[in-house]
């Protein structure tokens, strides 16, 4: 063993185990196969954006003797294919590189003894507000009495535990005046001063009361993390996202490495395309949904992640300590109250119980100690390298992958809404401009029989439509012989042919069909005739702009224009 003397050796001891160190690492490089890195597996004509990431080299790792070391993640991963002039485009960098900056007695009607100074006696009666009566205080104590006193109770009761000072002022402040009451402050001190090791007693039955939670408050974040693990493992979704992730990369940093570091997840959603502005999140979660359509939100399938990324598991380890050392000061308590009266099947009962908790702890951190080092494996198969394995907190990693798996599921969903949009819009644009009669719900290819309606109203319905159709044939062949003044000629001839259909129907060629050639004149005359022929005259709107009051119109009289306008006076009376 090593000792040094003076701040020169501690220097150049430093410095010769920083050198044997680095000399060793020469070595285990030259005694292993190096893997080169190989060119960029892309061309790009266009400068992109970069990633920002820490590649590593899981490959020229030597970590023979660990099982997990066999096989890494990456090894397992796809090669995926990406379109790499899509990638380009959206990926361009148009912007030049900016340098990056970092950033309180009684009211006295009764006289009491008071010794307890205002303050101390004030929480203590406020104390006594949520215990039960001092009276079966005691007695519940000394039977450790579950039901007359809660965990709440006990931790209060550990705040009021006398002094010597405090009991020896009450004990003759008493004795000098017997004839006067205790404060209740002051009685309840004297009551529980009057227990022998009151303070072991609380502790030991604090312990035993507080146990159970404490011993599940570390295990079961410790299986969640086992469970974690195992379900980041064998994820696929999670390794298609790497695999599509790591394609991009690739393409955009212009290099081919074979992994990266995990850490890099959190940024993923920051990095945006420069032409739609997407996150680069979006585009990994589209082209994984269109390539493997059996992959899943992630989110959903990591739920022991998600609940280990809220435990601190530093804080997890010193309440394991701390339950050890409780244990073994619970031991001492008992002891030190087995010295006085104590009922044999209490100190039985006491002592079973500290005995098998003694046995629970060591298994607990027995499996502790497994399940860290079943993590720090893991980091290893996933792709950290050795020397950095003990530097990574447990809850900072199942963080990122947490917090990117819900991104990941957020914008899955969008993703997929999206999708679902343009396959309904792509579907509408297959029947725009189209009948109804042409979809496949109305189709002629229906029977006969079920779009054929029975019944009278039907004949009558059929016969009408029949005598409008050969109305609207006579119309045709008697609009050939027109000239080529159009429907004016037309419809001038058929005013002055008015009179000889009304005056002989019977010598017309076409009797049977007066009646629909009289509608037809009809509509015709109506379409062709003048304004001036109008039965109701448009009327015109009257300006209101040289409008004049009333009163100073039969102040002042009417001039004969206006009466004339108003229709008071004739023309003719206007001449004269």
């Amino acid at each position: 063993m090593l000792t040094l003397t003076s701040g020169r050796e501690d220097l150049f001891y430093k410095e010769v185990f920083l050198g044997w160190f680095q000399f060793m690492h020469l070595c285990a490089g030259l005694g292993s196969p190096q893997v080169s890195r190989g060119q960029p597996a892309f061309i790009k004509k266009k400068k992109t954006i970069r990633l920002f990431w820490n590649e590593v080299r899981p490959f020229e790792w030597q970590c023979k003797n660990n099982k997990r070391c066999r096989e890494f993640l990456w090894s397992k991963l796809e090669p995926i294919k990406v379109d790499t002039s899509k990638l380009e485009h959206l990926f361009e960098s148009k912007s030049k590189e900016l340098p990056v900056t970092k950033k309180t007695a009684a009211d006295g009607k009764r006289q009491e003894i008071i010794v307890l100074d205002s303050k101390r006696s004030n929480a203590i009666n406020i104390g006594l507000t949520v215990l039960p009566p001092p009276r079966t205080i005691k007695t519940a104590i000394l039977n450790f009495d579950e039901y007359a006193l809660n965990k709440e109770g006990i931790e209060k009761i550990l705040t009021m535990i006398p002094t010597e000072e405090e009991k020896q002022k009450i004990q003759e402040a008493q004795l000098a005046n017997p004839d006067v009451p205790l404060g209740s402050a002051e009685q309840f001190l004297l009551t529980l001063s009057s227990i022998s090791e009151l303070s072991a007693r609380l502790q030991l039955w604090a312990f035993k009361m507080d146990y159970e939670i404490v011993e599940k408050e570390v295990a079961e974040p410790l299986l969640d993390l086992k469970e974690g693990m195992d379900q980041l493992e064998h994820n696929k979704t999670l390794g298609f996202i790497l695999s599509t992730l790591l394609a991009i990369g690739n393409f955009l940093n212009g290099t081919n490495v074979k992994a990266f570091e995990l850490s890099y997840l959190e940024k993923v959603p920051e990095v945006k395309d420069t032409v739609h502005k997407q996150s680069l999140l979006h585009h990994v979660c589209t082209m994984v949904v269109e390539k493997f359509p059996d992959s899943t939100d992630l989110y959903s399938e990591i739920g022991a992640i998600t609940r280990s990324a809220k435990v601190d598991f530093e804080q997890l380890q010193e309440n394991l300590c701390q339950m050890e050392r409780r244990c073994k000061a619970s031991w001492d308590h008992l002891k030190a109250i087995a010295k006085h009266e104590m009922k044999p099947t209490l100190k039985q009962k006491m002592s079973e119980f500290l005995k098998d908790c003694a046995e629970r702890i060591i298994i607990l951190k027995i499996v502790h100690r497994r399940i860290i080092n079943r993590f720090h494996s893991f980091l290893l198969f996933m792709g950290h390298p050795p020397y950095a394995i003990r530097e990574v907190n447990i809850n900072k990693f199942c963080k990122i992958i947490s917090e990117f798996a819900l991104e990941y599921r957020t914008t899955r969903e969008r993703v997929l809404q999206q999708k679902q949009k343009r396959a309904n819009h792509r579907e509408r644009n297959k029947t725009r401009g189209k009948m109804i009669t042409d979809s496949g719900k109305f189709s002629s290819s229906s029977p006969p029989c079920q779009s054929q309606p029975q019944g009278l109203q039907y004949a009558e319905d059929a016969a009408e439509h029949e005598n409008m159709k050969a109305v609207l044939k006579t119309t045709s062949v008697s609009g050939e012989s027109t000239t080529a003044l159009g429907v004016r000629t037309r419809s001038r001839a058929s005013r002055g042919r008015i009179g000889s259909w009304n005056a002989g129907n019977d010598d017309s060629p076409n009797a049977t069909d007066d009646a629909a050639d009289e509608i037809m004149d009809r509509i015709v005359k109506s379409a062709t005739q003048v304004p001036s022929q109008r039965a109701v005259p448009r009327e015109r709107k009257r300006s209101r702009a040289n409008r004049k009051s009333l009163r100073r119109t039969l102040k002042s009289g009417l001039t004969p224009e206006e009466a004339k306008a108003l229709g008071l006076i004739s023309t003719s009376e206007m001449q004269v």
